[in-house]
């Protein structure tokens, strides 16, 4: 029997597949389960900010071909593709968060909307992609707290400078796949949106779950400021194994080209307070209190993705429940800060979510 596991699998083995922003979270576990699918991997992204960063406890800097760089530098970023010529390209470069785009919001609006422009341009120059993947947000649509999930044709938009980036580069990617990527001899180009995305090797700062985990260790009391916040948490291995089969089959489908959810199930779409306790039951210890911001800024209340396109088209199925995805978040980052453990650690982790993948396919 042909799975998804085994396309995927046969798709990437090796291809030479081009990452931007491979020094980030989801870039580093993209790159972490490339290897793993025996791809060549090329990685394109600013330094990491500090050393215990996933990028660099896993030694993926030794590992890959990486290339220190702005994805703004579309000269840069543009050699690099020429220089290797990828089969398959994959976008995670981002100014990721949401307190930091009101703190910089002309850096947050340059890097997410010109360094995609960036990307799509490298793309559109390099005959040999065949398939390019865009990661967006879930925050990109225009938020009216409904109680159902967003689908991939619902409005596009944002309140804060993040989310309205994340909209604008959809709209970009949209752009450019109706003026350049529409014959046989262009790559084929899609957008891919995911919910909370967490698991070990996350210290960006701002970010509940990092914030959450830096408490933890110093025995500190976790703080809250939007403990009602309802969010669409998922393991970064489920969105992954998404992007990773839509672009297998992406290669050689032009019909897939477009927007595409990978959220949780509607289960996992619990409040921060749900999530915070339950990253202290599963750690032994710990607690919380709500405090409220210094500054009254947006931020949404309720928030969920439908992905029935996914799981009818390729079809995508989450096999995570929320609490497996916190007990595997907290054995992420319960680990002993060597390389050794840690690539050890991750590698069990992808292997062991391949698996359950396999075995829900039958």
């Amino acid at each position: 029997m042909i799975t998804n596991r085994s396309m995927i699998g046969d798709f990437y083995r090796g291809k030479t597949v081009l990452i931007t922003g491979d020094t980030g979270f989801k870039g580093s576990w993209a790159v972490l389960c490339m290897l793993h699918l025996g791809a060549k991997v090329i990685g394109y992204a600013l330094p990491p900010e500090e050393p215990r960063w996933n990028f660099s406890l896993c030694g993926l800097d030794e590992t890959i071909t990486h290339y220190d760089g702005d994805v703004r530098d579309s000269r840069s970023l543009g050699d690099v593709f020429h220089r290797h010529e990828p089969e398959i390209a994959f976008h995670f470069a981002a100014q990721p968060l949401v307190i930091t785009s009101y703190e910089d919001p002309h850096g947050t609006f340059e890097t997410n909307v010109m360094g995609t422009i960036a990307f799509l341009d490298a793309v559109r120059r390099t005959p040999s992609v065949r398939a390019a993947i865009i990661v967006t947000s879930d925050k990109c649509y225009e938020n009216r707290e409904w109680l159902y999930g967003y689908r991939e044709t619902d409005r596009l938009g944002g309140n804060d400078p993040y989310s309205a980036s994340k909209a604008c580069a959809e709209i970009v990617t949209q752009s450019y796949t109706r003026s350049f990527f529409r014959t046989d001899d262009t790559a084929n180009v899609a957008s891919v949106r995911a919910g909370n995305v967490i698991g070990g090797g996350d210290w960006a700062r701002h970010r509940i779950v990092p914030d959450c985990i830096r408490a933890l260790l110093a025995n500190e009391t976790i703080v809250l400021r939007n403990p009602g916040a309802v969010r669409p948490w998922q393991h970064v291995l489920e969105p992954l194994y998404g992007y990773f089969l839509l672009g297998a089959r992406l290669a050689d489908d032009a019909e897939l080209a477009g927007a595409w959810n990978f959220g949780p199930p509607p289960t996992s779409q619990r409040t921060v307070v749900e999530l915070v306790d339950q990253l202290i039951e599963s750690w032994g210890g710990g607690d919380h209190r709500v405090e409220a911001p210094k500054e009254a800024r947006h931020e949404a209340g309720l928030l969920a993705l439908d992905s029935s396109k996914a799981m009818h088209r390729l079809p995508w199925n989450p096999v995570m429940d929320f609490r497996g995805t916190i007990e595997a978040t907290i054995s992420g980052y319960r680990l002993p800060e060597t390389t050794a453990a840690i690539v050890e650690h991750r590698l069990a982790q992808v292997e062991s979510y391949w698996a359950r993948q396999n075995e829900t396919r039958g």
